[in-house]
This record gives structure tokens, C-alpha cells and sequence, in this order.
């Protein structure tokens, strides 16, 4: 069920490229090192990254996403892959909101399959004269497959220095609702800040981003990353 999901959404991507190829994007990043909310997922190491996107003008979209991974120690999982449909409305001139689901999969390891996890997400976005205010929930009730109920709570804010040149500053709150399945830094939840610059040039979209979170440890202590990326129209 869960690696049909994903062929699925691969499928459904191959098929809709036929007829509106004007909506297929895909997006090359390199990263200094893969972070999600704050945490290591490749022990401080680099990342090369992609996606393939489709998105239609009613604002349904689908897609997958790659990233070489490392959890150290004895794992060998060394491949996340994702995919993802949802649909983006616009409200009014001022809010939005982005709904879907993705699915996380991991490759590598013999155990890897077992991390496999559904997250649901919803994305609420306001534009006004001092920039875009993001607020942003994810949960999950089987996170990292071990039938955990998890979420994520975000707030972030992007405003434009001068033209083209952007700063987004950003608060996020992860949560287990069951601290015996899944438990941050023995906690049942911890917080994560960032501070992100990001410009384009010549095609190219750069992000510098400084971020720390309330644990303890080499994954997770303060942090610059730095990302490259390209995005690509078909």
C-alpha cells in the first residue's frame, strides 16, 4: 500500500505530461547538509536533491521528490523518496491556502521500508504591504512508521530587502502526542528557529540559512546551510 501510493502519483505525473508538458517543472538543489525542521537527516554531510512537478492552472498539483540520506551509526538507509498531491487555492488578493498529503519512503537498509510514514498538511499563506506570513501544519499518525501520532505546527514571515533579495524568518513546533513510540531528545516535543537570505541570478536560486533548535546534540546544534538549485520547465 504504501510503495503503491507513491507509483501512483509517478504514474499519474507520466500521464498528465502527455497532454499539459507547460505544467512539468523539475528542481536540482545541492545543500551543505539536508535539514528538516532543524535536524540532520545526513550527519552534517551534503546533499544533491530533485524533484518532478506537475501543477495545474485549477491549482492541483502532484509530484515526487529524492535526497540522498545518512541516520549514521549502523543504518545503511541512504535514499529518501517522497511524492505528494494536493491542491492549492487562492482565497482573495491577501490569503491562500495550500492543502494535500505526501508520502515518505526510505531505501538502503533492510529496515528502511519500515520508516515509511503518511503526513497530511495544510498551508495557510497571507500577502500584505510587509511581506508573505506563512502558517503551516503537517501531522502524521504513523510518523516514522511507527504508528505515533506526530505534528508540526510553523509560522514564517518573508520580506523583500531590495528587489530580488529576500529575508525569511521562521518558528516551527514538533510534537509527539506519545512519547513511548517517538520521543525528541527524550521530550515529547522541541522547537526549531531559522533565518534564511535567499536571491536568484542568472537562473539560479541561492538560500543561506541559520538555524538552531532547543536540543542537544551534533545534529541538531546551531547551523549554516547553504543551497544551489535550478528549476527547469518542460
Amino acid at each position: 500500500m504504501k510503495k503503491t501510493m507513491m507509483a501512483a502519483s509517478l504514474s499519474g505525473l507520466l500521464l498528465l505530461s502527455a497532454s499539459a508538458t507547460a505544467n512539468i517543472s523539475s528542481t536540482v538543489k545541492v545543500v551543505s547538509d539536508y535539514t528538516f525542521n532543524g535536524v540532520s537527516q545526513t550527519t552534517n554531510d551534503p546533499a544533491l536533491q530533485a524533484s518532478l512537478d506537475y501543477a495545474a492552472d485549477s491549482g492541483f498539483y502532484a509530484g515526487t521528490w529524492a535526497s540522498n540520506v545518512d541516520f549514521g551509526g549502523g543504518d545503511d538507509t541512504n535514499l529518501e523518496w517522497d511524492a505528494y498531491i494536493g491542491k492549492f487555492y487562492q482565497l482573495n488578493k491577501k490569503w491562500s491556502v495550500d492543502t494535500g498529503i505526501a508520502y515518505y519512503t526510505y531505501h538502503g537498509d533492510d529496515a528502511s521500508s519500515s520508516y515509511n510514514y503518511p503526513e497530511a498538511y495544510a498551508k495557510f499563506g497571507y500577502n500584505s504591504s510587509v511581506g508573505d506570513t506563512e502558517f503551516n501544519f503537517w501531522y502524521s499518525w504513523d510518523y516514522f512508521g511507527l504508528d505515533a501520532n506526530h505534528y508540526i505546527a510553523m509560522v514564517a514571515h518573508t520580506f523583500e530587502i531590495t528587489e530580488g533579495h529576500n529575508i525569511r524568518v521562521g518558528f516551527d513546533r514538533s510534537t509527539s502526542t506519545d512519547e513511548t513510540k517517538w520521543s525528541w531528545d527524550g521530550g515529547k516535543s522541541y522547537n526549531h528557529y531559522s533565518v534564511a537570505y535567499t536571491t536568484s541570478y542568472n537562473g539560479f536560486d541561492f538560500d543561506l540559512t541559520l538555524e538552531d533548535t532547543s536540543i542537544d546534540s551534533d545534529t541538531t546544534d546551531t547551523r549554516v546551510v547553504f543551497g544551489i538549485s535550478r528549476t527547469f520547465g518542460f
